[in-house]
């Protein structure tokens, strides 16, 4: 059965909010610092406590700036942090997308480009911690699937460095383009940093599915709201009669004079918008023309933000797509025990029948380089325990 990570957004969602839940959930303080730690970045620390919100026990977090944090930074200052961290492929991976993402955001409320935008608010250390800490928590959760409620932006106005704006904020409102969302409370609710978050991991939005709970996390919030507890919920359960056939977009565009430096980096974005994956395939093209097909699968509620950014980033002028039925087999992830230290393995199961296992690439290449092995022998060594013993859940 696949593991579910559900978001309950009805009082909102932040980043700070997000940590909170997942040391709700049993993530220790100490760990998320460690991991944080990885980052080169100095003048902070990190606050954990529990408190009341409307009567509802929750775990607070905060990342507090020792010093004055006033740089500005841009998008490349952002990334340089990233690059120089020793954080894990797939953390340092989504962490950029998820910036990348905020950059384009910002860069069409400005009229400018990526590249140039400011990072105010979400360029302090707080909120990169938050942003890099929330991927961190949301990858330790070891979730199949990340489903949400219609995110709950609350009414009324925020003051930001640029001025006093309506709730959402402009680049909030690009994040949560194309998913469900209302208005009910005063104040905001979604922050960008909450809104980049969830966005960037929900592939379906909804009420909450079918699933056996496991365990809850709630994250709160600053405030301490009457009549409605200012808190993130985290629920986290194993899916209950889980389908195996599913719905999946697939938009395809041909370009043959788009330069490869532009399509490098567009897989990570596509990813980053909520594409379920991304290729490229050689293609030859009208008047002998050497050219590449994009193919892009997504979930259908993220087809214009998908659409957005081939537009953005290609020279195409069209985008085909098409609906497909797809068989699944139900994902979920074990951990065992090597002579290197713990590796999770990925499964794929229809039923009881397990018909793929193999161990988490970032595991396995992490553990060799600590042990001074090649990648293929923690690898074999994960497969090995595996096959030894079912291994426990992540």
């Amino acid at each position: 059965m696949s593991r579910i990570v559900y978001f309950d957004c009805s009082s909102g969602a932040a980043g700070d909010m997000l940590l909170g839940a997942a040391l709700d959930l049993g993530l220790p303080l100490e760990q998320l610092r460690a991991e944080l730690a990885r980052l080169p970045l100095g003048g902070y620390r990190i606050e954990s406590e529990r408190v009341l919100r409307s009567g509802l026990a929750a775990t607070h977090v905060r990342v507090v700036a020792e010093a004055g944090d006033t740089k500005e930074r841009h998008l490349r200052d952002v990334i340089e942090i990233l690059d120089r961290s020793t954080l894990e492929g797939a953390v340092k991976e989504k962490a950029a997308a998820l910036f990348r993402r905020l950059a384009e955001a910002e860069a069409a409320v400005h009229g400018t480009t990526a590249e140039r935008v400011h990072f105010h608010e979400v360029g302090a250390v707080d909120s990169i911690v938050d942003i890099v800490g929330g991927v961190v928590v949301l990858r330790w959760l070891s979730a199949g699937r990340f489903v949400s409620s219609p995110l709950n932006l609350g009414t009324g106005t925020v003051t930001m460095s640029h001025g006093v704006f309506a709730v959402p904020p402009p680049a909030t409102e690009r994040l949560v383009a194309g998913v469900p969302v209302y208005g009910d409370g005063e104040g905001e609710l979604v922050t960008p940093t909450g809104a980049l978050l969830v966005t960037g991991h929900a592939t379906e939005y909804g009420p909450l599915p079918p699933l056996r709970i496991e365990k809850t996390g709630l994250g709160a919030g600053s405030r301490d709201t009457k009549g409605r507890p200012n808190v993130l919920r985290l629920i986290i359960g194993e899916e209950v009669g889980a389908a195996t056939d599913g719905r999946i977009l697939v938009l395809e565009t041909e370009v043959d004079d788009t330069s490869p430096q532009l399509l490098g980096p567009l897989i990570d974005r596509l990813i980053g918008a909520g594409a379920v994956d991304a290729f490229f395939t050689p293609v030859q093209m009208k008047k002998g023309r050497p050219g590449v097909l994009v193919t892009v699968l997504a979930p259908p509620d993220r087809r214009e933000a998908i659409e957005e950014l081939l537009f953005r980033e290609t020279t195409t002028l069209g985008v085909r797509r098409q609906e497909w039925q797809r068989t699944e087999l139900e994902r979920e992830t074990a951990m065992v025990a090597t002579p290197y230290g713990p590796v999770r393995v990925k499964l794929g199961r229809r039923g009881t029948v397990v018909y793929n296992a193999w161990p988490e690439f970032e595991d396995c290449q992490r553990l060799a380089a600590e042990a001074g092995v090649a990648v293929k022998e923690v690898l074999a060594a994960a497969l090995a325990a595996w096959r030894s013993g079912p291994g426990k859940p992540a």
